[in-house]
């Protein structure tokens, strides 16, 4: 028996998962800002969670979800305009070329 029972190896010839994440990070970056923008708005608004006052604990959670799947779409959405104009100026610098 090995001595790092426990530890789970890739096969040869595949990526480590931090090596997969970094890669996919660079692929598309927004994807982990997005996700870290829904961590910090629902941890800051857990924190906040004994100064609600009267707000009710559903309405409480229900703005938490809402403003944290704001800024999943926001980061989706910046991605998106990012690649619609990334592609646009590569058309533009293809057509002047060909001129």
């Amino acid at each position: 028996m090995s001595a790092n029972k426990g530890w789970w190896v890739p096969p040869e010839g595949e990526d480590s998962v931090s090596e997969k994440f970094l890669r996919k990070t660079r692929d598309s970056p927004l994807v982990p800002i997005g996700l870290g923008g829904c961590l910090l708005v629902a941890a800051y608004r857990i924190y906040r969670l004994k100064a609600r006052g009267s707000t009710k604990m559903s309405i409480h959670l229900i703005h938490t979800r809402v403003a944290a799947q704001a800024c999943a779409v926001g980061a989706i959405m910046l991605g998106a305009v990012y690649t619609m104009y990334r592609d646009y100026s590569k058309r533009t610098a293809q057509d002047t070329g060909e001129k």
